[in-house]
């Protein structure tokens, strides 16, 4: 810069030019995920949602942020960027289906210290796969340039879901009693919570590598643990119509005890036998490598059970056959018992 000429917002680090060419970029696909409501494009200063209200008594909007976590270090680190993005939606619209919500949208915020078009527009891409999977509009975000603030080559993601639900269908969780029977869906690997543990055991074990062929997994290590976070709206949402669900546990940090524990009723106890359904070897494979104990791994991720439903012990096998029928597998993993409100894990 010479005596004459005054310092640029682009010189302190900061490219508005290059943002809006990532808008640019994005707008087509973006609006992929639009559904019936959306009204507008992206690009306003705040998005703008008609929702449908005709099926509706009782209104309430139901509302949910998150993030990925630690997980983002081992994208960065691989250079892939193409499914984290899925990830973000999961951890929001999952938290929001379990109290009996359909997504409405979804808005997102990324940040940076610089922005890279490419690594954007993946990351991105993969925010608009997950909204699908999710019948949810994407109908906005930020995508924030912070100099000095992040180092070279990471970001950070949050995510922001609002979804709907008639307030008398609400699912809290008050209704289960003695005799319940829980059932659990799979999820797809370690989704998005207990990285912190992960990498800690990986990176201080000189045999270890991210890069490095599995055979057990087909792949390799990081690629495994990539596995994006599974979205259960579509699998889940005919049932809500057809079933009454007692309850419904998203798992995610806490595993199995701490998030079903979070719709048990005072007096009861939920009994999880643990060999009632298959484990993932990404799962063995971390409790053999960091010698963790059997006990802090279920305390610490799903170990095969993203989404728990409770229903009534009459309606069990129709609920199972409707998953059946769907291509969907679900295992009957515990009951609800009378007793100090608990999650009690058996084998």
């Amino acid at each position: 810069m010479s005596e004459n000429e005054g310092v640029t917002y682009s010189e302190a680090g900061v490219d508005i030019d290059k943002a809006n060419q990532l808008i640019t970029n994005i707008k087509d696909m973006v609006k992929e995920t639009h559904t019936p409501g959306v009204i507008g494009d992206l690009g306003g200063f705040g998005g703008l949602f008609a929702p449908d209200l005709k099926n509706i008594e009782q209104p309430v909007l139901v509302a949910g942020t998150d993030g990925v976590g630690t997980k983002l270090k081992i994208a960065q680190k691989m250079g892939i960027h193409q499914s984290i993005g899925i990830d973000l939606v999961a951890m929001c619209v999952n938290d929001i289906l379990v109290q009996g919500a359909f997504p409405l949208f979804f808005l997102d915020y990324l940040a940076c210290g610089e922005l890279d078009l490419q690594v954007n527009e993946k990351i991105i891409a993969g925010i608009v796969k997950g909204c699908k999977q999710a019948n949810t509009a994407l109908l906005g975000g930020e995508t924030a340039e912070m100099p000095d603030f992040y180092p070279e080559g990471e970001y950070e993601l949050a995510g922001f879901a609002v979804g709907m639900a008639d307030r008398k269908k609400i699912i809290t969780g008050e209704k289960i009693k003695a005799g319940n029977v829980v059932l659990g869906l799979p999820s797809n690997g370690v989704h998005s919570n207990g990285f912190s543990l992960v990498r800690y055991i990986i990176d201080n074990n000189p045999n270890l590598s991210y890069n490095k062929n599995i055979d057990k997994f087909d792949n390799t290590l990081g690629q495994e643990l990539l596995k994006p976070t599974r979205i259960y709206v579509k699998s889940l949402l005919p049932i809500l119509q057809e079933f009454e669900i007692k309850g419904l546990a998203h798992i995610t940090g806490g595993g199995l005890p701490d998030n079903l524990d979070r719709i048990i009723p005072d007096g009861l106890q939920a009994r999880i036998d643990t060999g009632n359904w298959p484990k993932l070897p990404i799962f063995e494979f971390i409790q053999n490598k960091g010698q963790v104990e059997t006990d802090e791994m279920y305390k610490t991720f799903n170990m095969g059970i993203g989404l728990v439903l409770v229903v009534e012990a009459e309606e069990k096998k129709s609920v199972k056959n409707y998953f059946a029928n769907s291509g969907e597998e679900i295992y009957q993993i515990g009951e609800v018992i009378e007793g100090e409100q608990s999650v009690k894990l058996i084998n």
